[in-house]
């Protein structure tokens, strides 16, 4: 079959094609698959979407046409100096997964995506993180594959543990964590809590926790490498992430008509996780001025700082943080991260 044939019919089954794609299936050099690409896209048979890694190739619509925005995305992208923010506002930018999604389910894929994404990023020691979001007919999907050590492996080396199943019972707890100096563990648990349907699969072990079933199973597979986490949200579904928070958490806040006061010490919680920090923050956008008590906070994670006084305020440009009660520690962390 011609190369021209093949390029087209899978632009026919994916909308887009990468060079990747055709060095799969036809076992061409890169370099000479680059080449045809560069060669039809001048001649105007397709358009070139993105750069580097996220380059892909369309057919060009007809004259006039305005070029539509996929409703599916992948990447495969090097886990080096990545930042899963950045790739979620990408995703947001290149597709149109998120228009016309409502503000509560867009802020539980906000939520959920970038937990998931960073657990591989920090935890996974994976060279390569494959990544895929989606909308369909009846829900918003995304997958994050990494090939590393592997969560439940990861969680039993970890701490000691004797079987893939302690690890499992280890997690099923809430907020455990590998990395205590850097996570506080809830990621995966708020978001176990708010997905309809969250798969996790690792070494010979599938968990899943079906929240319209109301149940949660463990299945055994085929030994894998790595981790793969599925995330399923229905377009019909009206659970809202506040909500799930504030039932698995303390109520520390006290809300004005303009603004809320956040008091943030609790006995034996240390502040150090973008999750934690995420948590703190979902709903407070409406407030113009956002008061954060340090009061009796000993010091935060450089992860929390981050979160909150870099990512999350170039985000939201008209709210003011007022900072109270913050000893030099903590200063130290609020300084670096507005940097």
């Amino acid at each position: 079959m011609q190369l021209r044939t093949i390029i087209f019919n899978i632009i026919r089954q994916k909308g887009q094609i990468t060079t990747a794609d055709i060095v799969r299936q036809t076992g061409h050099s890169r370099a000479y698959v680059q080449r045809l690409l560069k060669n039809l896209t001048d001649e105007g048979v397709l358009v070139l979407i993105g750069k580097a890694n996220q380059a892909h190739y369309i057919v060009p619509p007809k004259k006039g046409a305005v070029l539509s925005k996929p409703l599916k995305i992948h990447r495969i992208m090097f886990n080096k100096n990545l930042a899963e923010d950045k790739v979620l506002r990408q995703i947001k930018q290149e597709s149109a997964i998120f228009e016309s999604m409502n503000k509560n389910h867009s802020s539980i894929i906000d939520y959920a995506f970038t937990e998931m994404l960073n657990n591989a990023i920090e935890h996974s020691t994976s060279e390569k993180i494959d990544v895929v979001m989606m909308k369909t007919p009846t829900d918003i999907r995304f997958t994050v594959t990494d090939r590393g050590v592997g969560l439940f492996n990861n969680i039993k080396e970890t701490k000691n543990l004797n079987t893939t199943m302690e690890a499992i019972q280890d997690l099923l707890k809430g907020k455990e964590t590998t990395a205590p100096d850097a996570h506080s563990g809830e990621g995966i648990f708020f978001t176990s809590k708010i997905a309809d349907l969250l798969t996790i699969k690792s070494f010979e072990k599938k968990l899943v926790f079906d929240n319209i079933g109301e149940d949660i199973y463990i299945k055994d597979i085929h030994a894998v490498k790595g981790t793969k986490v599925d995330f399923v949200l229905g377009h019909n579904a009206k659970k809202k992430l506040s909500d799930v928070f504030s039932k698995y958490t303390d109520d520390s806040f006290r809300f004005s008509k303009t603004g809320v006061k956040v008091n943030l010490y609790h006995q034996e919680v240390d502040y150090v996780s973008r999750s934690q920090a995420r948590r703190i923050l979902t709903g407070l956008e409406k407030f113009k001025d956002i008061e954060l008590d340090f009061k009796d906070v000993k010091s935060i994670g450089q992860a929390f700082a981050d979160e909150i006084f870099r990512i999350w305020k170039s985000s939201h440009k008209d709210v003011n943080f007022i900072i109270k009660n913050a000893n030099e520690n903590v200063m130290l962390m609020i300084k670096r991260a507005q940097v």
